[in-house]
């Protein structure tokens, strides 16, 4: 998918919801800011610092983490090892220390520490991927569909720990099928058609919003709805 002039913004300390048909563009945009894709024009600016074409390993260490869609653990090591190699690029003592912080927030996790990736259920799996995440003590933390795959509760659960991470200060872009539950949970809503940006928007406003059934059910361009 190829971006055209997209130009926005993400303010810190909230959650963006980055909205759209498939194949409008989303997942390519957070490969982009994460370094997986380098664009062709344009720039991208961190607290007004240019990292356009940084390497996903110092964009690591400059505090961005991505969870990107499906599942990326090691099925045979425990949760324990999975934690430990998501903090490699910490050094494996302060890898350790911090573990137990990422634990408290996922109890669930912390009762299957000793066993393997590959038995947890889905939300289990979803729960370590973001800890994996946070074990970096992420500024920035984009993550892409975070609901597939999960149970209904199970998806309210990993929103509203998004919501209590931006609450406490990381700032979070996140792609999501489930729209209109996420935009509950979100501050600002982005939505994008064959690469553009078509609406930026506060999600309240998304969410009332008389056209957004059409809008997210196909009965509409999204771009009729940003006029």
């Amino acid at each position: 998918m190829i971006l055209n002039n997209l130009s926005f913004s993400v303010r810190a300390g909230s959650i963006t919801l980055l909205i759209g048909p498939n194949g409008a563009g989303k997942s390519t945009v957070l490969k982009t800011l994460f370094g997986l894709l380098k664009p062709r024009q344009g720039s991208i600016r961190l607290d007004g610092r240019d990292i356009t074409g940084t390497a996903p390993s110092e964009l690591l260490a400059q505090g961005i983490a991505f969870v990107p869609q499906g599942r990326n653990l090691f099925g045979k090591l425990t949760v324990y090892e999975n934690l430990e190699l998501g903090g490699i690029t910490l050094g494996m003592k302060t890898a350790r220390e911090r573990i137990p912080e990422v634990l408290a927030l996922f109890p669930r996790v912390r009762e299957r520490l000793h066993s393997r990736a590959a038995s947890l259920s889905g939300g289990e799996q979803k729960q370590l991927e973001v800890g994996r995440a946070l074990l970096l003590r992420p500024r920035v933390l984009l993550i892409d569909e975070p609901s597939i795959g999960l149970s209904p509760i199970v998806v309210q659960d990993v929103f509203k720990l998004l919501r209590k991470l931006a609450d406490q200060g990381t700032t979070v872009l996140m792609v999501e099928q489930n729209v209109k539950s996420a935009l509950r949970y979100s501050d600002d809503a982005i939505a994008l058609e064959s690469g553009r940006l078509v609406l930026h928007k506060p999600a309240e406003a998304v969410l009332a919003d008389p056209d957004m059934e059409r809008l997210f059910l196909g009965g509409a361009h999204l771009g009729d709805a940003a006029h």
